[in-house]
């Protein structure tokens, strides 16, 4: 199977010059977590910016400093196992693809999940790809708080639990940003320098004024914004099927349980995708 039988040929894109604005925006609108960065006025790729890249710099509005350059790409005609490994390798999740030097797709771990893994008849069992330390957090956590331990470890997603420690719902980085807006705060710094030793000498004083940007979240609790209605599998759950799951809810991620319903992992896309390549 070749990337361009599966990749999307519907591309979402921003431009330089552009704003963060723009591209949250075109996030928002078309439900993506990444899009490609062209020059103006062409398809000419120079770049590939995310969700995280802008949770991650939000003093900064220019897209150009806030983009990834020299992304990983593919070719139409490159074998889908190839790009899995180029995923892989590179810890990423979405691939540009290139033809005759210009944008002409994308392909993600998704499509790769949807549109290859589930067409196959792969039988090993999830609890070969799943990682097994799990990102959760209680689902009465504030939503600013669970947002700084998703960044404060670099996670995409979090399984929040109740108060029993059961499985409750899944949080998505998505959901994060659906919640939060960009808030600029001015603070005052005064220092003063005086003769030391004279009590009558004035001081010297400056005033500085510092303008950060920051993400402002509402005051909703994780169990008001995660999703309830979990897609599970189970550790005996086949490649192929778990695939499927993920294509008929169009997820990305699933929990993993044992056969007595307890959370054992997780598996993402980009776990799974490595079956291709075994």
């Amino acid at each position: 199977m070749l990337v361009k039988d599966i990749m999307s040929d519907e591309i979402h894109y921003v431009k330089v010059p552009g704003n963060r604005t723009n591209a949250m925006s075109l996030m928002r609108k078309t439900n993506v977590s990444g899009v490609p960065v062209v020059k103006e006025g062409t398809k000419t790729l120079v770049g590939i910016v995310t969700r995280s890249d802008l949770v991650g710099n939000p003093d900064e509005e220019q897209i150009a400093l806030i983009m990834s350059r020299d992304p990983v790409t593919a070719s139409p005609d490159e074998n889908v196992r190839e790009v899995a490994s180029k995923m892989i390798e590179n810890n990423i999740r979405r691939v540009p693809v290139i033809e005759d030097d210009e944008l002409v797709g994308i392909i993600t771990a998704y499509d790769l999940i949807a549109h290859a893994l589930s067409q196959m008849e792969i039988k090993d069992p999830v609890e070969n790809y799943m990682v097994k330390t799990i990102p959760t957090t209680w689902e009465m956590t504030p939503l600013n708080i669970a947002f700084e331990i998703m960044r404060f470890f670099n996670l995409k997603v979090l399984l929040s639990l109740n108060k029993d420690g059961k499985l409750a719902g899944v949080l998505t980085e998505t959901d994060f940003i659906n919640e939060s807006e960009v808030v600029s705060e001015k603070t005052v710094h005064n220092t003063s320098v005086g003769t030391e030793g004279d009590k009558w000498s004035w001081d010297s004083k400056s005033v500085l004024y510092v303008i950060k940007n920051h993400l402002k979240f509402s005051d909703k609790l994780v169990k008001d914004v995660a999703t309830s209605d979990v897609v599970r599998a189970n550790t005996r759950t086949s490649v192929t099927d778990c695939a499927l799951k993920m294509k008929q809810k169009n997820i990305e991620q699933i929990p993993v349980t044992n056969v007595e319903g307890d959370l054992v992992g997780l598996v993402r896309a980009n776990d799974l995708i490595k079956a291709l390549n075994d």
